[in-house]
């Protein structure tokens, strides 16, 4: 029954986006990157990414990208993917899915339009740069 399947929360995984530092110039190139926080590694790390919403009145979706890690090391960061800022005035989600212990993890990180600023910057665990992020 559905009723006893135990729904546990994803905590300690954090996706981040961060402006690139070496773009030459008129490029505006951002890195996607996911971050293990845990102690231990998680399995089979499976990331669904895709844009969507609307740009002048007319609904618009990007392409789905799927990307696999058989394991994230504990306190580990991995690039996922870049994206281009022009993608910022979209919803991008990344639903990520992964194992650790007995248990299948699912939780989908949305970056609502306008979130991905300057003002929002915060410190990235393991990175030496800034940029947005998600727990």
């Amino acid at each position: 029954m559905k009723k006893d399947i135990p729904i546990k929360k994803v905590e300690d995984v954090v996706m981040a986006i961060v402006p690139r530092e070496d773009l030459t110039e008129g490029e505006d190139i951002w890195d996607v990157y996911i971050i293990n926080l845990k102690d231990t590694p998680i399995l089979s790390v499976l990331i669904n990414s895709t844009g969507y919403g609307e740009i002048d009145g007319e609904r618009r979706r990007s392409s789905t990208f799927r990307h696999f890690f058989e394991e994230i090391g504990p306190l580990e960061v991995r690039q996922v993917e870049a994206i281009h800022s022009d993608l910022f005035c979209l919803t991008n989600q990344f639903w990520v899915s992964f194992s650790h212990g007995d248990y299948l993890y699912d939780k989908k990180f949305i970056f609502l339009p306008g979130s991905i600023r300057e003002e929002l910057f915060t410190d990235i665990p393991f990175l030496p740069r800034r940029g947005v992020m998600i727990k």
